[in-house]
C-alpha cells in the first residue's frame, strides 16, 4: 500500500492506496476480466448495475469501518474482491436476458455482499477471520433464499469458442501465478486431484445431475468431465478456498486442508440431483472445513519454517519399525475404503436416473402417428445454435414423439395405466397427467384431447432457478377435439377448439423425449 494524505474541512487523514505488487489486485484484475468476458462474449445473466451494487457496497462498508478504527482512507481491496466474487456467482431469478443494464434486483447483491463482508469482522478466531467472506454469503444466501430466489452461475458457461478459450487461459494463467506466488500452489493442486479422484468415484457408480444446459441428465464419466473440468471449479480452487487469511499455516497444513476441503464438498454433492444443489454442495465444502480449522490446526504438526515441506512428513510417517509402517498404511488403507464408501452411499439419492427403454412397453400401445399429418417445423436458431442435429430430421423425429407422447397420455387414461404416462412424461405435466388419471380412476368417464397441429415453432427453454434441465419448447397452433368416454370407451360427446400452447420437452430421464409441461402459447 502507499500512503498519502487526503484533507478534508482543514483535517488531513491518512490515504492509503494500493501497491502494484499487492496479490489482492492481481486476483481482481482476473475476476474483471471475467466479468467483462461473461458480459460480451458468454451470455452471463448478471448485469453491470448488479456487479457495481455488489462492489460498491463492500467499498462503502470497509472504507466506513477502517476510518472508524484507524482515522485513515485505506483502499478496501479484499473488500472488493468480496464484492466482485459474490457478483460473480450469484445469480439472482428472472434477471433479464441481454439487458446488462437493467437493475433488475440490484439490492439483492448489495446486501448478500454486504452481509458477506460483515462475517469477516463478526466471526473471528485468535484476531482472524474464519470463512472467506464471499464462500459464507453466498452458501447461506442459497440455503436461506433458495432456488426460486437465486442460483450459483453454472458448472458449464458455453461451448469452447474463443471466449471460452480466453477464459480458461485467463483463470488458468492467473491462478497458477497468483497461487504460486503466495506459496498456495499445493493446496489448489491438492484439492483439484482429490476432487477429481472423488468425484471419479461418484460418477462410476452412476450418478447423475440435471443442468439448465442439457436436454438429459448429466451422468457418469460426462458428469465428472463437466465438473472437473468447470471454470467455475477453476475459480473456486484458485481464489476462494486458497485465501491466505483462512487456511492453516504451513504446507504440510495446507496440503491436508485442500484434501479434506474436496472430501468435504464431493460428500456434500453425492446426495444432489441438480446442478443448484451440486454447486451449493462444492462451496459449502469450504464452509465446513474453515469452521473446523481451529480444530485441523491443533491436529497437524506446527510449521517448523515458512518453507516446511510435505517431503518430513512422508519421512516421519515411513519410519519406525516394520509393524508400525504396516499399522500406519493400514490406517491410510482404512480411512480411504472409509471416506470412498461414504462416498458412494451419499450418492444414491443421484444414482442413474430410469434409463430403461420404455419402447417395449410402449410398442404394445396402438398408437401410431403419421408424420405426413404434421404441419412444416420452424426451428429457432438458438436451437440450432446449441444443438445442429435438432434441425431437419432430428426436430422432426422429436415433433413425432411430441404427437405420439399425446396419444399416449390418451391411451393411459382410457386404460387406466399409470406406467404409460411414466414412460412418456415427466415433472410439472407427469403430475398433472396422473391427478388426471386418478380423476378418471373413480369416474363413469374419461376425458381426453386429441390435437390437430397447423403450426409449430420451436425454441429452448432454459430455466432460470432451478437449475432443472433445458428443454425443447415447442410453440404449437391448431386444433384440439375434447372427447368424453363412457366407462367402456363408447363416446359420450365431442367438442372442437382452437388451442395456441407451448409443449415443453426434454430428455428427462435418458435418450427418450418426454413431455415435461404445457405452458400457455404467446398469442400470436
Amino acid at each position: 500500500m502507499t500512503a498519502r494524505t487526503l484533507t478534508i474541512r482543514g483535517a488531513s487523514y491518512p490515504l492509503v492506496l494500493p501497491n502494484i505488487r499487492d496479490p489482492r489486485l492481481h486476483v481482481a484484475s482476473v475476476i474483471i476480466t471475467i466479468h467483462v468476458l461473461g458480459q460480451i462474449g458468454l451470455g452471463f445473466r448478471v448485469t453491470i448495475p448488479q456487479i457495481l451494487a455488489a462492489i460498491l457496497t463492500c467499498f462503502v462498508i470497509e472504507v466506513a469501518l477502517t476510518f472508524r478504527q484507524s482515522r485513515a482512507f485505506v483502499w478496501p481491496a479484499s473488500a472488493m474482491l468480496t464484492g466482485s466474487g459474490v457478483a460473480l456467482i450469484l445469480r439472482v431469478v428472472g434477471t433479464p436476458a441481454d439487458e446488462p443494464w437493467s437493475t433488475y434486483a440490484w439490492q439483492w447483491f448489495a446486501i448478500i455482499a454486504g452481509l458477506s463482508l460483515l462475517t469477516k469482522y463478526v466471526i473471528r478466531y485468535r484476531g482472524n477471520h474464519v470463512f472467506n467472506p464471499s464462500n459464507i454469503g453466498l452458501v447461506v444466501a442459497f440455503i436461506v433464499l433458495g432456488p426460486t430466489r437465486v442460483e450459483p452461475l453454472d458448472f458449464w458457461w458455453a461451448p469452447l469458442n474463443v471466449w471460452m478459450i480466453t477464459a480458461y487461459t485467463v483463470i488458468i494463467v492467473g491462478g497458477i501465478l497468483i497461487t504460486r506466488r503466495l506459496r498456495l500452489l499445493g493446496l489448489a493442486g491438492t484439492f483439484w486431484v482429490t476432487l477429481a479422484l472423488g468425484l471419479g468415484l461418484l460418477a462410476a457408480s452412476g450418478h447423475c445431475m440435471t443442468a439448465n444446459w442439457a436436454f438429459a441428465p448429466v451422468c457418469g464419466i460426462d458428469f465428472w468431465r463437466v465438473v472437473v473440468t468447470s471454470p467455475e471449479v477453476l475459480i473456486f480452487l484458485f481464489f476462494m478456498i486458497t485465501d491466505p487469511k483462512t487456511v492453516p499455516a504451513g504446507r504440510v497444513g495446507r496440503i491436508v486442508f485442500g484434501a479434506l476441503v474436496a472430501v468435504a464438498s464431493v460428500l456434500l454433492m453425492a446426495p444432489q440431483t441438480d446442478e443448484w444443489g451440486t454447486k451449493v454442495g462444492l462451496l459449502a465444502g469450504l464452509v465446513v472445513l474453515s469452521a473446523a480449522r481451529p480444530v485441523l490446526e491443533r491436529l497437524l504438526p506446527k510449521p517448523s519454517s515458512e518453507t516446511d515441506q510435505v517431503a518430513p512428513l512422508a519421512s516421519r510417517l515411513a519410519s519406525g519399525s516394520a509393524a508400525r509402517r504396516v499399522a500406519r498404511l493400514g490406517v491410510a488403507a482404512l480411512a480411504v475404503l472409509v471416506i470412498g464408501s461414504s462416498i458412494v452411499a451419499a450418492g444414491a439419492p443421484a444414482r442413474g436416473p430410469a434409463r430403461a427403454n420404455a419402447d417395449e412397453l410402449l410398442n404394445g400401445s396402438p398408437t401410431n402417428v403419421d408424420p405426413a399429418t404434421l404441419p412444416a417445423i420452424t426451428v429457432g436458431s438458438d436451437v440450432v445454435d446449441f444443438d445442429h442435429e435438432l434441425a431437419g430430421a432430428g426436430m422432426n423425429e422429436v415433433v413425432v414423439t411430441l404427437a405420439r407422447n399425446l396419444e399416449l397420455e390418451n391411451e393411459a387414461l382410457l386404460r387406466r395405466d399409470g406406467e404409460i404416462l411414466v414412460a412418456v412424461d415427466h415433472g410439472d405435466r407427469l403430475v398433472e397427467m396422473q391427478e388426471r388419471l386418478r380423476t378418471a380412476s373413480t369416474s363413469d368417464t374419461t376425458v381426453i384431447t386429441h390435437y390437430q397441429f397447423d403450426a409449430i415453432d420451436v425454441s429452448l427453454l432454459v430455466p432460470f432457478g432451478a437449475q432443472s434441465g433445458l428443454s425443447l419448447g415447442l410453440a404449437g397452433r391448431g386444433t384440439m377435439t375434447t372427447e368424453t368416454r363412457g366407462s367402456d370407451g363408447g363416446l359420450i360427446g365431442r367438442k372442437s377448439s382452437p388451442f395456441d400452447l407451448t409443449f415443453a420437452m426434454r430428455r428427462a430421464t435418458g435418450d427418450r423425449w418426454m413431455n415435461v409441461a404445457v405452458l400457455p402459447g404467446d398469442g400470436s
